[in-house]
């Protein structure tokens, strides 16, 4: 019997993984930037952002903890940021991971 295979697609500090379904308690929200796009994180240093410009391709949800969930309709939607190679993402239901780095001091999420 195999495994199924969870899809994943990363870029620099964020990883996308794909789930079956949004969360029941999660609730409609937005993560635009009034620049029209929907921001899944941004850079320390740079200002850049990890951004879809395909506003109206996706639906943003928020679970209670402050989970970012991704909604992408038909077609699918590319993930861009200034530093980073774009990806492409098919339709379906994502949770965005924001990757964290061990150091002496503190654990703490990976900044670009």
């Amino acid at each position: 019997m195999k495994a199924a295979k969870t899809r994943i697609y990363r870029q620099g500090d964020v990883l996308l993984r794909a789930i079956s379904r949004i969360p029941k308690e999660a609730t409609r929200g937005r993560a635009e930037d009034g620049k029209e796009r929907i921001v899944l994180a941004y850079g320390e240093v740079t200002g850049h952002a990890h951004a879809i410009h395909d506003v109206e391709k996706v639906d943003v949800f928020v679970g209670a903890q402050g989970q970012l969930y991704l909604a992408v309709k038909e077609g699918g939607v590319t993930l861009k940021h200034e530093e980073h190679g774009a990806i492409t993402l098919p339709p379906g239901n994502y949770e965005r991971v924001l990757q964290r780095e061990y150091s002496p001091e503190a654990i703490r999420n990976v900044a670009d």
